[in-house]
């Protein structure tokens, strides 16, 4: 695992909560958040639940990513992005990310993350690589829509809403698989 820091070179922003009945912060991934997609046995890529509390005034959105800053590509993995969730909603439920998206709030779309895949991916790492992070974030947004295509990239998201993110809610989870 390194120590690369997905936040270290994004302004500040003021923190908030998030919790997940599916996973404790800095706690191990179920089965069924391993990706079956990748083959990882037991792996179902369900996303996990989580809830957030406490988003600085003037919160019009929000914005969710899961991403592994430990993936041996050079630039990280992004597993999950939905974007345009609105500002009332502050919940989604496990498995909000399945292929058709019908657990996210009326307005919310996923976008492709790094398989390409409009949904949730699983935690999928190489056997004997060490552990993974994936650093799920609840991104609360100065603006209702971020104004990004539903084919976009998770990158593509950060770019444009880095000038609207007011808070972040981080929780971070780990996955590793045996050699």
């Amino acid at each position: 695992m390194s120590s690369n820091d997905p936040f270290a070179r994004l302004p500040e922003a003021a923190c908030f909560t998030v919790t997940s009945t599916t996973v404790t912060d800095g706690g191990a991934w179920s089965p069924e958040q391993f990706s079956g997609i990748f083959g990882i046995p037991g792996g179902q890529d369900v996303s996990p639940q989580l809830s957030w509390s406490g988003a600085p005034e003037g919160t019009k959105s929000y914005a969710v990513t899961v991403y592994d800053p430990d993936a041996p590509t050079g630039s990280g993995f992004w597993h999950w992005a939905v974007a345009d969730i609105p500002a009332t909603v502050t919940e989604l439920s496990e498995g909000a990310g399945d292929d058709t998206g019908s657990g996210l709030p009326e307005g919310a779309f996923q976008l492709p993350n790094d398989a390409r895949a409009a949904r949730f991916i699983g935690a999928a790492p190489p056997a004997g690589h060490g552990p993974h992070r994936y650093f799920v974030v609840v991104h609360a947004l100065g603006v209702e829509s971020v104004g990004v295509q539903p084919d976009a990239t998770p990158a593509v998201l950060g770019f444009t809403m880095a000038g609207h993110v007011l808070g972040r809610a981080v929780l971070t989870a780990t996955a590793e698989t045996p050699a």
